[in-house]
C-alpha cells in the first residue's frame, strides 16, 4: 500500500466538506458495512463534526457476519456516533441474490432513516463498475450525487484513498470475501476486465469511466425531468421519442411496484410500437406469484399470477 502520495485521510475529509455543503441535512444516515469505503466516510465525518447516525446491515449471508456487523458498530461508536446493527435473514439459495441483498439493505436503511438522507461511501472505482456493468446489461447508467434519499459523498475520489485513510487513521476495515469472488459479475469486471483496460489503455483507465458515467447520470437525469404525465395508452407510449418512451415505461413500472429491468421495458415497448398480440410480460413478483404486465383495448395493466 502507497500512502505516500499525500494526506489520504484529508482527500476524503475535502470530499466529504463539500458534500455537506451541497446536501446539509439534520436527518443523516450513514451505511457502514465495516469495508474501507464506508468506513472512511464515517471517519471524516465525524472529523468534520457533521452529526448522523450509523446503520450496519448484517445479511446473515456469511460466516461471522454478526461479527463483523458488531466491529462495525464498535468502530462507529468509538467515533462518537450511535450505531445500530439490522439483521435481515435472506435466503441464500434465493436467485439473484446479489440484487436481492440490495435491494433489502436499502429498503432497511430507508426504514431505519425515517425519510432523511442516506449517505453511502461508493468511489469513482464504483461509478466505473457500475458503467461497465450497466453496458453488460444493455443499460449503461452512471450514479450520481444525489438521487432521491441517497448521498454519495465520495464519488470523485478513489477507492484507494478511502483504503490508505484507513490506515493511516489506524482504522482496521473488513475485507468482504466475496469481493474476491469473480463469480459475481461486478467482481469479475473489478479484478478481470479494469486490469486488461489498463493494459490497453496504458495506463488508469478509471478517470475516464467515471467521467463518462458521469456524463450519462446528467444526460440521464435531463431525460428523465423530460418525461410526460404518465399514461398506460400504448398509442400515446408509441409516438414518443425511444428515450422519453423508455423513461415512461420505466416510472410506470415503478409506480405499479414493478422491478425495473432492460428486458421489461423491451417487452412493454414491444406491446406498444410492435403489437403482435404476445402474451404478458413479468416485472416482478414473489415466490407465490409473479406480477406481469399485457395489453388490453390498446392500453397496459398489471395483474398477478401463481406461479
Amino acid at each position: 500500500m502507497d500512502t505516500a502520495k499525500g494526506d489520504n485521510f484529508g482527500v476524503c475529509r475535502a470530499a466529504v466538506k463539500r458534500a455537506w455543503k451541497k446536501a446539509p441535512s439534520d436527518n443523516i444516515t450513514i451505511a457502514l458495512s465495516g469495508g474501507p469505503d464506508s468506513l472512511a466516510l464515517v471517519m471524516a465525518m465525524s472529523a468534520e463534526g457533521i452529526p448522523a447516525r450509523v446503520a450496519i446491515v448484517d445479511h446473515g449471508l456469511q460466516q461471522l457476519s454478526d461479527k463483523v456487523a458488531t466491529h462495525a458498530q464498535a468502530q462507529a461508536r468509538r467515533l462518537g456516533y450511535e450505531a445500530e446493527v439490522i439483521r435481515l435473514r435472506l435466503d441464500p439459495r434465493a436467485s439473484n441474490m446479489e440484487a436481492r441483498a440490495r435491494q433489502a439493505r436499502y429498503q432497511a436503511l430507508r426504514d431505519h432513516s425515517q425519510g432523511g438522507d442516506i449517505w453511502v461511501g461508493h468511489t469513482a472505482d464504483d461509478q466505473a463498475e457500475t458503467l461497465l456493468l450497466g453496458a453488460l446489461r444493455g443499460n449503461p447508467s452512471g450514479m450520481k450525487f444525489r438521487e432521491g434519499d441517497i448521498v454519495r459523498p465520495l464519488l470523485t475520489i478513489r477507492r484507494s484513498n478511502t483504503i490508505a485513510a484507513c490506515y493511516e487513521r489506524g482504522f482496521v476495515s473488513w475485507r468482504d470475501p466475496h469481493n474476491d469472488q469473480t463469480t459475481f459479475r461486478r467482481v469479475a469486471i473489478r479484478h478481470q476486465v479494469i486490469p486488461l483496460l489498463r493494459t490497453i489503455c496504458q495506463g488508469d483507465p478509471i478517470p475516464a469511466l467515471a467521467m463518462t458515467a458521469e456524463k450519462l447520470a446528467e444526460d440521464c437525469e435531463y431525460l428523465d425531468a423530460q418525461v410526460p404525465e404518465l399514461t398506460s395508452s400504448c398509442q400515446e407510449l408509441a409516438e414518443l421519442a425511444p428515450a422519453l418512451r423508455r423513461r415512461t415505461i420505466a416510472q410506470w413500472l415503478r409506480e405499479h411496484g414493478a422491478e425495473v429491468t432492460t428486458a421489461a421495458i423491451k417487452g412493454v415497448e414491444e406491446m406498444c410500437v410492435n403489437w403482435r398480440g404476445q402474451g404478458p410480460v413479468a416485472v416482478g413478483g414473489t415466490s407465490a406469484y409473479r406480477l406481469v404486465v399485457q395489453r388490453k383495448k390498446g392500453y397496459l395493466e398489471t395483474s398477478t399470477e401463481p406461479r
